[in-house]
């Protein structure tokens, strides 16, 4: 996700659970690839592996250069994105509006493969069901994308034309999974652990990729993958622990994009992590207003700090997508 899942949070999230993460999109535009955008969303310093690399374009041959500029940095997987629905992307006919002309994404798909096959790299694919509702391709797609060597299909539940709007449904990616022989990840509306089981069984897909649901929640991977080996629920983090884990990653944050651009972008994060708590909507105003790291380190350790002695259980609470969730019992500070 473009401004989201950069280094700093990818790491956040392999540290609580998540097994793979993959980067925010880096641009095929050989021109832009020393702008100070590009070369943050290449920065994979200190990055566990697996490394894996998304890229947009749609000029075939840009993209294998791109793939390869990427591999020279550090890239152990190279992600082609045809899933993101943004109109600034679509508008160039890049992301998901490749899915709209198959012979100029087959390209594509060919080019980056034939730079990556001989270093080695897996090519991966992140697609959407369709262009329309009228135009569901997925399947034929995929079936194209597998003979030309793609070792992995990511599929999210939803055409372009819905944007994020509605419901994901996740027959087109059961038909995906029972289409082709390379794994399948499904995608889309998995934000609880109980949803996470029922996208498995319903489409028979070899893994799950959640998104927005890990924005101020990224222990979500933690939770799922137990329930799913269990069948339990673990108890909800302490909230000393999330303050710990917020401050970690603030800290990584603001190594990475500097003072200036690091508070500014940092809000959003901290927004998302308090939105659900008592007291979140006043202390994000509050919060927005701040101008350096030194000041919103403090206002979110003052935060937090305030919320434990106040409540030494949380009440139930809501996230944004109206699921409930709680928090354990304060003990002792982690």
């Amino acid at each position: 996700m473009a401004g989201v899942t950069d280094r700093p949070f990818r790491q956040l999230c392999k540290r609580l659970g998540a097994h793979y993460a993959v980067s925010e999109m880096v641009t095929s535009r050989r021109d832009l690839w020393t702008s100070l955008k590009t070369s943050r969303r290449a920065d994979h310093e200190g990055e566990a592996a697996p490394i894996a690399v998304q890229i947009a374009g749609t000029e075939p041959i840009m993209m294998a250069e791109a793939a390869a500029y990427n591999i020279d940095r550090g890239a152990q997987v190279i992600d082609i994105n045809m899933g993101c629905p943004a109109k600034k992307v679509c508008s160039l006919w890049a992301g998901s509006a490749l899915m709209k002309d198959e012979p100029l994404a087959l390209r594509i798909v060919e080019a980056v493969v034939s730079v990556c096959a001989p270093r080695g790299v897996p090519v991966t694919l992140k697609m959407r069901t369709g262009w329309s509702a009228d135009e569901r391709n997925a399947v034929a797609l995929a079936r194209r994308a597998e003979a030309l060597g793609v070792a992995m299909l990511t599929v999210h539940g939803r055409t372009r034309e819905q944007g994020y709007s509605g419901s994901a449904e996740y027959d087109t990616i059961e038909a995906v999974k029972a289409a082709v022989r390379v794994p399948v990840v499904a995608n889309g509306d998995i934000d609880t652990p109980e949803k996470a089981r029922t996208v498995l069984a319903a489409t028979g897909a070899d893994a799950l990729m959640i998104g927005r649901a890990a924005q101020g929640r990224p222990w979500i991977f933690h939770e799922i993958s137990h329930f799913l080996a269990t069948g339990e629920h673990l108890p909800a983090p302490r909230t000393l622990e999330v303050k710990a884990w917020l401050l970690e990653h603030l800290q990584d944050h603001y190594g990475l994009y500097g003072e200036f651009t690091g508070v500014r972008t940092a809000r959003k994060h901290i927004g998302w992590a308090v939105r659900a708590l008592p007291g979140g909507e006043l202390f994000r105003a509050h919060m927005n207003t701040l101008e350096n790291c030194d000041a919103q380190l403090a206002a979110v350790t003052g935060f937090f700090d305030a919320l434990s002695a106040e409540h030494s259980s949380l009440p139930q609470i809501r996230t944004a997508d109206d699921s409930s969730i709680g928090f354990e019992q304060e003990r002792q500070a982690a």
